[in-house]
């Protein structure tokens, strides 16, 4: 396969923030790495703290007092930022310390001021994969939102996304949703072109209702994997691809969900339309989001 499809040379990049997943993405993305012998960089962005209005703040006071709110403001800005600066060394410290112990997986660490979209735009170029947590340390967990970060970095990004649970488990099965369209033809041919699931049980699941058309273009889908040497099971299953999907995750007890993030027979709203954001939230596995 061609290496566009899979940017062969490029790291595998985690962006890991202060959240509870910080560590799921470290050890997914180092698994990641290991799978297709990849250098693996930890990132940890800085975004500008938001700071009081001093305009808002002083607006009654002398000319002496708003100098002085604004020296003390200007200091508590620069304290706030040497201290989310050291909680991020010692956050990459101490993840880079733990791949090292439990997996063997030497990472790069970086930080970098600004928003964690725009780094990862900027680095973009270097990276085959991108790994980041189904949500991040301001997300609401008690209405089960995704991260924002998340949805931006889907929308914004062009490599493969693997999108991490809260716990890392080894990968050994995994499932295709799979409709035929065109960008989940490429999918299957990403698969096939990628070391990072080779040898894992596959299955490859079309959500609809069965037709000689859909008997079709699974077959075309299992030649191609079976080509590539995998040893797929096919499936047809009615219903609606949020419900279909979290199912036979929890059923097939599957490790990983790997989707088109366009294409999907009911995926066209945008790369994070309604189903996507239902599959991500109703399914506790990783999925690798592939365009």
């Amino acid at each position: 396969m061609s290496s566009v499809l899979i940017h062969e040379n490029g790291q595998v990049l985690a962006a890991v923030d202060a959240s509870i997943y910080a560590r799921s993405v470290a050890e997914l993305a180092a698994w990641a790495a290991s799978r297709v012998s990849a250098e693996l960089l930890l990132l940890r962005t800085l975004e500008r703290a938001s700071t009081p209005d001093a305009t808002d703040l002083s607006g009654s006071l002398s000319l002496d007092g708003k100098e002085e709110l604004l020296a003390k403001l200007a200091t508590l800005d620069e304290q706030r930022g040497k201290l989310a600066q050291e909680h991020g060394r010692i956050l990459l410290q101490e993840l880079q310390a733990h791949l090292q112990e439990k997996y063997g997986v030497q990472a790069q660490t970086r930080q970098r001021h600004g928003s964690l979209v725009d780094s990862l735009l900027e680095l973009e170029p270097q990276v085959r994969l991108f790994v980041i947590g189904k949500r991040g340390e301001h997300a609401d967990f008690a209405k089960g939102h995704l991260g924002g970060n998340l949805e931006r970095a889907m929308r914004t990004v062009h490599r493969p996304v693997l999108v991490a649970s809260r716990a890392f488990r080894p990968i050994e099965r995994f499932m295709i949703a799979y409709d035929g369209s065109p960008t989940t033809r490429k999918c299957i041919e990403m698969v096939c072109a990628s070391p990072l699931l080779k040898g894992n049980s596959c299955t490859v699941v079309h959500v609809g209702e069965p037709s000689a058309q859909t008997e079709q273009k699974l077959s075309w889908a299992e030649q191609q994997l079976r080509a590539a040497g995998f040893e797929p099971t096919t499936k047809i299953i009615p219903g609606t691809a949020e419900t279909v999907l979290a199912e036979r995750v929890k059923v097939e007890q599957i490790d990983l969900l790997v989707m088109g993030a366009y294409g999907h027979s009911k995926i066209r709203n945008m790369i994070v339309g309604s189903t996507t954001t239902q599959v991500l939230r109703s399914c506790k596995i990783p999925v690798l989001l592939l365009r």
